[in-house]
């Protein structure tokens, strides 16, 4: 018999997302946009402290939004993460402008503020600064946010993986001229897919609105004057994030025990250390991730082949994007000069842990001590 599959971090249902997808059939709003999406971006926007909110197909979509807004020219740089997943950078390409991938720093694993300032002093005139909030841990957003109104560029959030995070008591995506989050299957919550695009510009978010229905001039025929997308999201999607809004808190706290436990379990062995946390803001600790010591014989490898060998979902470290053979031509700014950059640091020594809230006390006993094995514990 197949033993039970411990997932990274897959969906969690409560009553409510079927309460709001039943309405959305009862009263016959299966097309696109609704009752739903109009109070998701409301129910947002209260939870955020938003001023305005876009429901979208994807974080994706909410970034490539975002550079439109911002009207990203073919050729124009945009400074972004480089420890990030591809779709925080993929939208920059398809406007046909410049990544410049901005190294990491040890302390929260995000941007680095020295490595930004370093990357204003090489090229002084980017569009915009996109910043993620790695694994649910805010970026040293004070410095991050002083460099860019120094230097008149607009930063843009990617808090994809850090819905409900807070940098000094304030919602991270919240900063920035505009914020992303995401609803992709394994987040903190899910809709099945679907993002959000959030800004205290309402302007630009009711522009937003118009380019993600495909840009329809107000005619009664129909009528384009610019191009447009297909990025709205669908009412029944937005039901289901609208459930699983109501349990976002819940969901963190969840996600919070499982990362104490975890350092706790790992306390006694020195070569394993946990994602950093900011001090000055609180995690949303999405996923639990750990490093190994420099010089261990234990490898990120042998700790997922031992989990996956008993069923158990982890993941690599996300691989930066200035080592993706996509990106390998652009521009890469790190202030670890001939030596190994950070992100890349993190990549060879760290894995992502089962961060699934529906772990059972007996499924983290198990994980742990699958990972304890392999230190000899």
């Amino acid at each position: 018999m197949e033993k039970k599959r411990i997932y990274l971090s897959s969906p969690t249902i409560h009553e409510e997302e079927r309460r709001f997808v039943q309405e959305a059939f009862d009263t016959n709003w299966v097309a696109p946009l609704g009752p739903n999406v109009n109070h998701l971006e409301e129910e947002v926007c209260a939870y955020t402290g938003a001023k305005a909110a876009a429901a979208l197909s994807a974080g994706t979509a909410a970034i490539h939004l975002s550079l439109k807004l911002l009207d990203l020219q073919p050729g124009d740089l945009v400074f972004v993460s480089d420890l990030t997943f591809s779709a925080t950078c993929n939208p920059i390409c398809y406007e046909k402008a410049l990544p410049v991938f901005i190294d990491s720093e040890e302390d929260t694993w995000n941007m680095c503020p020295r490595a930004l300032e370093k990357a204003f002093q090489l090229y002084p005139a980017p569009k915009a600064v996109i910043c993620v909030h790695l694994y649910g841990t805010p970026a040293r957003l004070s410095e991050i946010q002083e460099i860019c109104a120094r230097h008149k560029v607009p930063l843009i959030e990617d808090a994809a993986e850090s819905l409900s995070a807070t940098y000094e008591g304030k919602q991270t995506g919240t900063f920035g001229k505009y914020g992303i989050y995401s609803y992709n299957g394994n987040k903190i919550i899910t809709s099945s897919g679907g993002g959000m695009l959030v800004s205290d510009d309402e302007e630009a978010i009711a522009r937003a609105r118009v380019l993600s229905t495909q840009a329809r001039d107000p005619a009664r025929h129909y009528q384009h004057s610019q191009i447009g997308y297909n990025y709205r999201m669908s009412n029944i999607v937005a039901g289901i994030a609208r459930g699983q809004l109501i349990h976002l808190e819940e969901h963190k706290a969840l996600k919070k025990k499982i990362y104490e436990q975890y350092k706790e379990a790992f306390a006694d062995i020195p070569e394993i250390t946990m994602n950093p946390l900011n001090p000055r803001g609180e995690a949303n600790y999405w996923l639990s991730c750990m490093t190994i010591e420099e010089g261990c014989p234990v490898t990120p490898d042998q700790i997922m082949d031992a989990l996956e060998a008993e069923n158990m979902e982890s993941r690599p470290i996300w691989k930066p994007m200035h080592l993706q053979p996509v990106f390998e031509k652009y521009n890469f700014v790190t202030v670890k000069e001939r030596k190994v950059s950070v992100g890349e640091d993190i990549f060879n020594r760290g894995l992502c842990l089962p961060s699934d809230i529906k772990n059972t006390p007996e499924d983290m006993e198990a994980i742990i001590s699958i990972v304890r094995k392999c230190f000899g514990k």
